[in-house]
């Protein structure tokens, strides 16, 4: 099979731990351990979280008054080097050495007209009480919410429209890496309407649920698996009358209410996958992760039509040709030669390739939402970032 795997922030950092190197290190050794084995009989994808640590550099930033403080899509950027080093180097040392594993940056597109950036609602960084809280956002700006017992930092969080490194991706699927992209989200990026000028950084930061809920439907994962601190999704949380679901249909879902900040993203990523592609979804604990893969553990989102699939089916290794990685390459050659084709001879000319960089190098209108702005050139801005 081939399967996505999105791995919670707090399943790497947890909300008691310090946020060192050696602590994220040692948790991500556990996530390591836990899903270098299916690497054996699976085409594996990791995408993982980075509300605590985008939120850490944040805070080192602002600490730095020698220089304007980074922008969330350079945040957004370091994280992904960060913890997907990590993350590489575990794996790396548990699956065999001539299996590859590959971090790859990954922009993803969001759309400027966005609702989410008139209303902050992404918890990123440590928390605080409520009076460091407020003493923050009298001095920084931002926007604090209630999470737990302690207030957050949150920033917009728009939807993932398009990956822009998804064919590099693919290539490296269909030659057997274990690929480890669209950390925390996804770089978030804005395209001119016209998707011809400079492509523009976002002050913003993608739900890494969202972002891998895309990717899994663009790579044609047969599993999306979202691995976290609990083992499934419960109805009643926190009350007596708390239940895990265990296999429910995507339209079951929208009948009930979950947290917006922590469950929701992940019901609703789970019941788009299952209901866009057929196949299925599922939201559990890292440490069940085997069972889950099994169909055993977990809430287990399945369209209706795929309900009487047994788990042996779920987990079964296809056989078919079309299964084979020499296939899956073969498919993703047809698929870029369609794509030349489809452009015009007009468009492959020396001639058209100057217009389109004239056109490239033109002004672009703003959009709505305001993007990262680069410092203006002249005297006093040189090495001011």
């Amino acid at each position: 099979m081939r399967i996505v795997i999105a791995l919670g922030g707090n399943a790497l950092l947890r909300r008691s731990d310090p946020m060192t190197t050696e602590v994220q290190r040692r948790n991500v050794r556990v996530a390591a351990e836990q899903i270098a084995p299916l690497a054996a009989d699976h085409d594996l994808v990791v995408v993982h979280g980075n509300g605590p640590q985008v939120g850490l550099l944040s805070l080192q930033a602002e600490a730095y008054r020698g220089a304007e403080p980074y922008p969330l899509d350079v945040l957004d950027a370091g994280t992904q080097g960060m913890i997907g080093y990590l993350v590489q180097q575990e794996l790396r040392s548990l699956l065999p050495a001539r299996r590859q594993v590959a971090t790859l940056l990954t922009m993803i597109t969001v759309d400027p007209e966005d609702p989410a950036f008139a209303a902050p609602a992404k918890f990123v960084g440590p928390g605080y009480d409520r009076d460091a809280a407020a003493e923050l956002a009298a001095d920084k700006g931002w926007t604090f919410h209630q999470d737990g017992s302690a207030w957050r930092r949150v920033v917009p969080s728009p939807r993932p429209q398009r990956i822009l490194e998804i064919e590099p991706i693919r290539w490296l699927l269909a030659r057997g890496a274990v690929v480890i992209c669209a950390g925390g989200g996804g770089i978030p990026t804005m395209l001119p309407a016209s998707e011809r000028g400079e492509l523009l950084g976002v002050e913003a930061v993608i739900d890494k649920d969202h972002a891998a809920e895309l990717l899994a439907e663009d790579v044609r994962a047969d599993l999306f698996v979202m691995a976290t601190d609990v083992d499934g999704a419960y109805l009643g949380w926190g009350t007596p009358e708390q239940r895990r679901l265990g296999r429910v249909a995507p339209e079951e879902l929208a009948a009930h209410a979950f947290a917006a900040g922590s469950m929701g993203p992940k019901v609703e990523a789970a019941a788009r996958f299952a209901a866009r592609s057929g196949r299925r979804a599922a939201i559990g604990a890292l440490a069940d992760i085997t069972k889950i893969v099994a169909g055993e553990a977990g809430t287990n989102v399945i369209a209706r039509t795929a309900h009487t699939r047994t788990a042996q089916e779920w987990t079964a290794q296809p056989r078919t040709e079309a299964r084979t990685a020499e296939a899956r390459a073969a498919q993703e050659r047809t698929a870029q030669e369609r794509t030349a084709q489809e452009r015009t001879p007009e468009t492959r000319t020396p001639e058209a390739r100057t217009a389109r960089e004239r056109a490239a190098r033109a002004p672009a209108a703003r959009p709505r939402a305001v993007p990262r702005e680069r410092p203006a050139s002249g005297p006093g801005t040189e090495g001011a970032r």
